[in-house]
């Protein structure tokens, strides 16, 4: 009887192990979207005031772009659905931007502007690569909160599903059109 005790406290121990393990995971790829969304945050503003200076009556562009920069940043850290929302406005807000630059040859030109371009899409396909880590932790972390047996020790110690970061909006999955 103290064997069958054991073993099935063994089992709910390493049932809960694994559980804790996935939640950790989720959250610190959590952590690794924050930080390059921060990073492109940062970005941002050395980007709108190279444009200022080549296309001053662009006004209604640049003002998005911040827009959207200052609506992304205020969505709360936890939230992922809104989060998700708010950075693919801001991805359209930069393709509009930087399509601004066939209008003038001389930003396209510019060293500070292609510097901060190539940055920028770096940061982009950092940020696509945490998403996807991220997506895949949940991933696992859901599986495991919802799976037979593991979902009965999920339930009785509060482990619950995780957002995935996406995009929900149809018009943020578009390409922007930006060509230089």
């Amino acid at each position: 009887m103290i064997v069958i005790i054991g073993a099935i406290a063994g089992f709910v121990i390493s049932l809960y192990n694994a559980l804790v393990r996935a939640r950790q995971t989720a959250e610190e790829a959590w952590s690794g979207i924050d930080v390059q969304l921060k990073r492109r945050a940062d970005l941002i503003p050395n980007l709108v005031e190279t444009v200022k200076g080549y296309a001053s009556h662009e006004r209604g562009t640049l003002e998005e772009v911040v827009e959207k920069r200052n609506k992304a940043q205020s969505v709360a850290a936890n939230d992922v659905t809104g989060r998700a929302r708010a950075e693919g406005e801001l991805t359209q807000a930069l393709g509009r931007l930087f399509a601004l630059s066939e209008a003038y040859p001389d930003l396209k030109a510019n060293q500070n502007f292609a510097d901060l371009q190539a940055s920028l899409e770096k940061t982009e396909s950092e940020i696509q690569m945490a998403r996807r880590y991220y997506n895949g932790a949940t991933r696992e972390l859901n599986v495991k909160v919802e799976s037979f047996p593991s979902n009965i020790v999920a339930g009785q110690f509060g482990f619950e599903k995780r957002d995935y970061f996406e995009i929900e909006e149809p018009a943020d999955r578009a390409v922007p059109n930006v060509s230089f």
